[in-house]
């Protein structure tokens, strides 16, 4: 009898221990996180993993790429005093989208259903080697996103693979040589820390399709429904100046869905994918895959 009484107590004891760890753990995160709208953003977060876990194909990124449909346009949402792990589920841009797809899909495919475990996601996607510490952690270049989030199993650049592919060589310093348009780089060690950042960029390959190249056809075949698309740009200094996610009509034509800045919200663009690139005269697309 004391014996059982005493093993309760100790496993109660355990369980308090655990607890309170695990809530000085959140509370530690916490500080760093800045909500738009906490109370609607996670009851949100956590209805959308709960029932994402009831799909065969859970962590799948059209279908959830879809529930942001119509959501407005919002440009410089991470951007504020200090660098805080930021959430805005009521506007995104093209970035924010992304990231917030692929966040709910790593976390619905760990079999995870909490707006915590979110947030934890969220941030190894968005930082460098997966926490935050300052601004220039955050991987503001998407060759930078890539190859951090590539090198922890979260992605994978499938364009090197595919047919037709070509090569650029670039030096990434758009933000060093465009400071005025990055009030964070108005305090010194930031801007030094961001040239230190883009000093790992310098000539730096990575692969693309040509855009001319891309027709309706060519693109059925290469493109899977919910491939991270980014297209890369002429801009000096710049990688890529868009991307968004794949979708397919029931004819197989692919399509982009994105946070259109000339639409104002998240859509599926009109225009079948060949088309768009044609008439944005873009200058090549990289291919993405979130990691099973």
């Amino acid at each position: 009898m004391f014996t059982k009484i005493f093993s309760n107590i100790k496993r109660g004891a355990a369980t308090a221990l655990l607890s309170l760890i695990a809530l000085c753990g959140a509370a530690q995160r916490a500080h760093n996180v800045e909500w738009h709208n906490e109370a609607s953003d996670t009851t949100r977060i956590t209805h959308i993993l709960i029932e994402e876990a009831r799909h065969p194909d859970r962590g799948n990124p059209v279908r959830l790429g879809m529930l942001f449909n119509d959501t407005p346009y919002g440009a410089h949402t991470l951007e504020g005093e200090t660098e805080a792990l930021r959430v805005n589920l009521d506007s995104m841009d093209c970035t924010t989208f992304v990231e917030t797809v692929a966040a709910l899909a790593v976390t619905a495919r760990e079999g995870r259903s909490s707006w915590q475990d979110f947030l934890y996601n969220l941030e190894r996607i968005r930082y460098r080697q997966g926490t935050m510490r300052d601004y220039t952690s955050r991987l503001h270049y998407i060759s930078d996103w890539a190859l951090d989030n590539q090198s922890r199993g979260l992605l994978r650049e499938v364009t090197a693979g595919l047919p037709g592919v070509r090569h650029n060589i670039k030096t990434l310093n758009f933000m060093t040589r465009n400071r005025r348009l990055y009030p964070a780089l108005a305090d010194s060690v930031t801007y030094a820390g961001m040239r230190s950042v883009e000093a790992g960029f310098s000539n730096y390959r990575y692969p693309y399709l040509r855009g001319s190249s891309l027709n309706t056809k060519t693109l059925r075949q290469l493109i899977l429904p919910g491939d991270i698309l980014a297209f890369t740009t002429s801009t000096p200094g710049l990688d890529v100046s868009h991307i968004g996610i794949a979708v397919t009509d029931p004819d197989g034509t692919v399509r982009l869905l994105h946070a259109s800045s000339k639409e104002g919200r998240v859509t599926v663009d009109p225009l079948p994918l060949a088309e768009y690139i044609r008439r944005n005269r873009t200058e090549g697309l990289r291919v993405f895959r979130i990691a099973e």
